[in-house]
């Protein structure tokens, strides 16, 4: 019904243009001789102008919607049916007819109907936020709006058709002084960042929307310091990466989290490599319900696989993550499989069963404390999980296989960094023997994983404290889960075989750094609201991560952020032998499992404390112990 409406306000339209155009071309005469011809040009020029438009979609668009696409479409819709019109007029004889009434006609036309679109889109506007504030007594928030780019100007586009009765935006800011004193659509832009405070003081202003997108972390930390001066609210909109289309919304606002302070440049992808080992392939995933693993399969969903097969073990996680993805992309076929990596007859059918092309092995148990206390459990899962998962890929002929290793196994000082270098060297010597591309892609921690010391310290401060840290000098490498999570399908794509793929950390982060920052963003005062206290180490743990070692060679890829390091080649036979004598202990005593580590990953230097020690309470002369091996 809508659109018949649109049909007849159109016709009502062409046919304004065209006796408009008509009268100025004979001054609004019109000799006697062309009357009658009226009643054949204008069904004509009525019915070429209606399929054209038919065929642009312009009878489907709300008027009041109505932006810079629909005119542009309008101008070539009105174009080429009056260019179409003038040869109908031709092949039906009609030689007489005035040449400049066509072109008068469609200038009349665009201008009519974008016109009148535009004055609906006003009116509607203005319309929609008088009737909000006349029936709401309190007055709209006043706003500035830090940055003055694309996503700024988007904001304030849908703050004033949409939230008029919410947000009145006063100005811009932004550090770019060549923006400085312009207008986006009557707003000015006031200044830069720094004059934030006075400007919410002098001007009223209640809030503080950051549209920023691709603002790094260091920028982000200034902002949010200046609108805490200011004891203004603020919220931050998504990351470039984040964006839907490109759009931004009032709706996707949100508080500003620790991941804006710590963001980086956003990543380059090679989308056209990675497609191509993705697009229309069968792809698994283990650990598919985990931090990392979850977020490995949105971003291959993205790729439009044939098939994508999620290993969980557990229920809850994989519940989870097939409902989410299953709602997301609805076109792929997304196949959950509760099962257990180290569990190699399920695992073998799962293989048969499915028969992936490219393999991702996520799975692991990661807590270092945890498995200290439980070793064997962790080389069942991180050692002998990934041997069956590497074995299957190799028996099935899987044409990628990339497992997820950490920073920790580098010099490990715990039985968690240790059972994954062990699967890192497993890895890479199968890869010497087989037709499958085995690599491994190592990185540090990742910014609100499960269990990581983000949660932790939200949980802390939620209770009103204290924040516990173990060390003043802790430091930590940290990555989005997205940034690692992209970082991991790149380099899975880049692989030849048999590398370790080091992915660039930037510049490490002191743990207590984090820790004010989040009682600052949870809007508390460090130190004064909640109390920060120190630990000591706890089991395995050391101050200051690696990435890698110096034997490793580490040499840059075709990638910025992806490095690739060899670490020492160690025989096939030596490795069948470490791991038989492994699977001979896993059931031993945590302190008989740690001394055969040691035997098998020189690098190893457990770290253990005191038996009678509570972690919670260790003393600093620990901890000054610990830094001195580290």
């Amino acid at each position: 019904m809508r659109e018949l409406g649109s049909v007849g306000a159109h016709l009502a339209l062409w046919v304004t243009s065209f006796l408009i155009a008509v009268l100025l071309r004979f001054e609004f005469t019109i000799p006697g001789e062309y009357v009658p011809h009226l009643w054949v040009w204008i069904p004509c020029m009525l019915a070429v102008r209606t399929a054209v438009f038919l065929a642009f979609r312009l009878f489907r668009d709300v008027w009041r919607y109505s932006g810079a696409r629909v005119l542009r479409s309008i101008v070539e819709a009105t174009l080429l049916s009056s260019v179409a019109y003038a040869g109908v007029i031709a092949i039906l004889g009609y030689s007489f007819h005035p040449r400049s009434v066509i072109v008068l006609e469609a200038g009349i036309s665009i201008v009519l109907a974008g016109g009148v679109r535009f004055l609906l889109r006003t009116i509607s506007a203005y319309g929609l936020r008088w009737m909000a504030r006349s029936g709401d007594t309190e007055a709209p928030r006043r706003l500035l709006i830090v940055g003055a780019g694309g996503a700024g100007e988007m904001l304030l586009r849908e703050i004033a058709r949409r939230h008029a009765a919410r947000y009145e935006p006063v100005g811009f800011l932004d550090d770019d002084r060549r923006k400085h004193g312009r207008n986006i659509h009557g707003i000015a832009v006031l200044g830069a960042v720094e004059e934030l405070p006075a400007l919410a003081k002098y001007r009223g202003v209640r809030d503080v929307i950051i549209a920023a997108p691709s603002a790094t972390g260091a920028q982000m930390r200034t902002i949010v310091e200046h609108c805490k001066a200011a004891g203004v609210s603020f919220k931050t909109i998504p990351g470039i990466d984040h964006l839907n289309d490109g759009r931004v919304t009032v709706s996707q606002l949100r508080e500003v989290a620790i991941e804006d302070l710590l963001g980086r440049d956003a990543i380059t992808l090679d989308m056209e490599a990675i497609s191509h080992v993705m697009s229309g392939r069968t792809v698994l995933v283990s650990g598919a319900g985990g931090s990392i693993g979850s977020e490995i399969c949105r971003q291959v969903c993205r790729f439009d696989p044939a098939a994508l097969i999620l290993v969980e073990r557990s229920e809850n996680n994989l519940f989870n993550i097939h409902r989410e993805l299953e709602r997301t992309f609805p076109h792929l076929r997304i196949v959950p499989r509760l099962a257990d990596v180290a569990d190699l007859p399920r695992m073998d059918e799962v293989f048969a069963t499915h028969r992936p092309a490219v393999v991702f092995h996520a799975a692991a148990h990661k807590h270092v404390p945890m498995l200290e206390w439980n070793p064997g459990e962790g080389i069942q899962n991180n050692v002998f999980g990934t041997k069956a998962m590497a074995d299957l890929s190799d028996q099935y002929r899987v044409d990628r296989f990339v497992m997820v290793s950490t920073d920790k196994a580098v010099n490990p000082t715990s039985v968690m960094g240790t059972t994954k270098r062990i699967a890192e060297i497993y890895v890479q010597a199968l890869a010497r023997r087989s037709r499958t591309k085995f690599v491994t892609v190592r990185f540090g921690n990742v910014l609100g994983s499960a269990g990581s010391v983000i949660p932790i310290f939200r949980e802390q401060i939620a209770r009103g404290g204290p924040v516990t840290i173990t060390d003043p000098e802790m430091r930590r490498y940290f990555m989005t889960i997205p940034e690692a999570s992209q970082l991991v399908l790149q380099a899975g794509a880049m692989g030849d075989g048999g590398e370790i793929f080091i992915l660039d950390m930037g510049e490490p982060v002191k743990i207590i750094d984090l820790a004010r920052d989040l009682i600052t963003l949870s809007g508390l005062e460090p130190g004064v609201d909640i109390e920060i206290q120190f630990t000591g180490l706890r089991p395995g743990e050391k101050l200051f991560e690696e990435i890698s070692v110096d034997a490793e060679n580490a040499e840059k890829t075709r990638h910025p952020k992806i490095f690739v390091g060899r670490s020492r080649t160690i025989t096939w036979e030596v490795v069948i032998s470490q791991l038989a004598m492994l699977d001979a202990l896993e059931k031993s005593t945590p302190e008989a499992i740690r001394r055969l580590l040691m035997d098998l990953v020189p690098e190893y230097t457990p770290v253990i404390p005191d038996a009678a020690r509570v972690p919670s309470i260790e003393p600093a002369l620990s901890v000054r112990r610990v830094a001195a091996t580290a």
